[in-house]
């Protein structure tokens, strides 16, 4: 038998109209040596009775009361036997061809970390066709995650992290939801090479009224903490990686001090930039040697269209006949 690659572990707490989309997205991956584990985090909605029709296609994991996200995936985590751990909130999705682009990295270049990006989409799920295949995949290869020289999004759903590397940076952080995948990318800043994928998108990430992002206050609230643990040395790296650690911390405070000052917090994005000030220039620094120097070389390698394809009408077949989409 071939060892498990992947692991994907799928979160939810009350998703019931959501948490179909999200399992059958995994389910529509090809890759025979990935096992999908599901946490239902207290689900007082009816989840569980949907979840528990599938069987012995999932593997299930009924917490007895709400713990929260983060705990829900350091516990589906420790079920893993997969050599990645792929983490997806119970309101996003794989697209089609997620693990072939995965696959073919992994195969070619052995990285701890895969840093990818996700497609915004509201009400009903995108359904795509063989021509929506991607063709290339385009990214670019560094020797740490901290190296990373492009700015892009960050979303759990898109995040592909070594089982080994996860163990040794202690998992998700407890107690720290919001920015909790910043927090987890600062853990694993100096795990090993890291491979950041500029195309195609790998996953859908879904718009609806219990999005976290709407509210910003408990973001600024988490941005102070990681700024705390900056301080306080609890990243890997040293003082010998400090100035790179304080660029990456940087993006964040600028994004959510503006953030804070659109939503009229003001109170919270002036805190915010005064906590994390040097971050902030040392990210401004950064981005300017950048801009002199120029950035790394991005990597382009053809894709198996005849198995992309396939891949899309398979997810297309599996979508459009379970949850009616």
């Amino acid at each position: 038998m071939k060892a498990m690659r992947y692991s994907i572990v799928i979160t939810c707490y009350n998703q019931r109209e959501f948490i179909v989309d999200a399992v059958e997205s995994a389910l529509s991956q090809r890759h025979s040596c990935r096992e999908i584990i599901v946490v239902d985090d207290g689900s007082k909605d009816g989840s569980t009775d949907i979840l528990r029709s599938y069987e012995n296609s999932i593997r299930l994991l009924e917490l007895p009361a709400n713990r929260g996200a983060i705990e829900a995936r350091n516990r589906g985590a420790a079920l893993a036997g997969g050599e990645y751990l792929v983490f997806v909130d119970g309101d996003d999705l794989f697209v089609p061809w997620t693990l072939e682009v995965y696959e073919q990295l992994v195969m070619q270049r052995r990285p701890a970390v895969i840093v990818s990006t996700a497609r915004y989409f509201e009400g009903r799920v995108p359904v795509f066709t063989p021509r929506d295949a991607p063709e290339r995949v385009e990214f670019i290869e560094y020797e740490s995650l901290m190296a990373k020289d492009r700015s892009h999004g960050w979303y759990t759903c898109a995040l592909v992290i070594s089982r080994k590397a996860f163990e040794d940076a202690g998992g998700w952080t407890p107690g720290l939801f919001h920015l909790d995948d910043l927090d987890l990318a600062a853990k694993l800043g100096y795990c090993g090479k890291t491979i950041l994928i500029c195309s195609p998108f790998t996953a859908l990430y879904r718009m609806h009224a219990g999005n976290t992002v709407h509210n910003v206050s408990p973001f600024l609230r988490s941005a102070l903490f990681i700024i705390q643990r900056e301080r306080a040395g609890l990243y890997p790296g040293g003082r010998q990686k400090r100035m790179e650690r304080y660029a990456f911390h940087g993006g964040m405070v600028f994004h959510w001090t503006r953030r804070a000052l659109e939503a009229g917090l003001y109170r919270g994005g002036l805190k915010l930039a005064l906590g994390g000030w040097q971050m902030l220039l040392t990210a401004v620094l950064r981005k300017a040697t950048i801009a002199i120097g120029g950035r790394r070389r991005m990597t382009v390698r053809e894709l198996n269209r005849e198995g992309a394809a396939l891949l899309s009408l398979n997810a297309e077949e599996r979508l459009g006949g379970r949850s009616g989409r």
